[in-house]
């Protein structure tokens, strides 16, 4: 028996549209809450600590924009029990990315100020985000992935926030990596009936 865990994005939640409709057409989806009631000490390698003791069997992951990183950084690090993952305009690039959005300026008085207000999807509101969360993200901007986990990267051809020329620099030289591009953006909201039945595919057969 494959367990199958779905990862939510950055700043969203297990309450999430496309994480519910994940759940509704896969039974027994476990979808940890990555927040863990404190989104301001966020961290890529708080997420990986707390989603490591849940691949207690072989295991399969969905991972969207920075879940997607996260699943791809755990089928690295966990290879005998991560089978196949599933990245949904996975944030490869991540820090490269927002110092584009964000601008050098801004990032410095992050750092400066030590937290930096950033609005909540699920919880619609901001709240303050500590700059280690970019810092740590940093350790992993030149992650070097040489797993051959089979992969499914479904992404947006208009994505504003992580660019689809990201993915395809990934599934470059990585011929157990497929690559489905999709009209639409990087919620992917206009396509969930689409998202579910590669996913379901490509993991179970159908």
């Amino acid at each position: 028996m494959t367990r199958t865990l779905y990862l939510h994005g950055f700043a969203s939640s297990p309450q999430s549209r496309k994480a519910q409709y994940f759940a509704e057409h896969i039974p027994d989806l476990v979808i940890p809450d990555l927040n863990q009631d404190n989104f301001g000490g966020l961290t890529i390698s708080r997420q990986l600590a707390q989603l490591k003791p849940l691949l207690t069997e072989p295991s399969y992951i969905i991972g969207s924009s920075l879940g997607g990183l996260t699943a791809a950084i755990l089928a690295e690090q966990c290879p005998e029990l991560v089978k196949k993952i599933v990245l949904l305009a996975p944030a490869f690039q991540f820090t490269t990315n927002w110092r584009r959005r964000l601008g050098e300026t801004t990032i410095a008085e992050w750092q400066k100020e030590i937290y930096r207000p950033v609005f909540h999807y699920s919880y619609q509101r901001e709240i303050p985000l500590h700059y280690n969360f970019f810092q740590d993200a940093e350790t992993y901007a030149n992650y070097s992935f040489k797993n051959t986990t089979s992969t499914l990267i479904l992404h947006g051809i208009h994505d504003e926030t992580v660019p689809i020329q990201v993915s395809e620099d990934y599934c470059k030289d990585r011929p157990w990596t497929t690559l489905i591009s999709l009209d639409s953006d990087h919620s992917l909201g206009n396509c969930l009936d689409t998202l579910v039945q590669e996913t379901k595919q490509f993991l179970f057969g159908g």
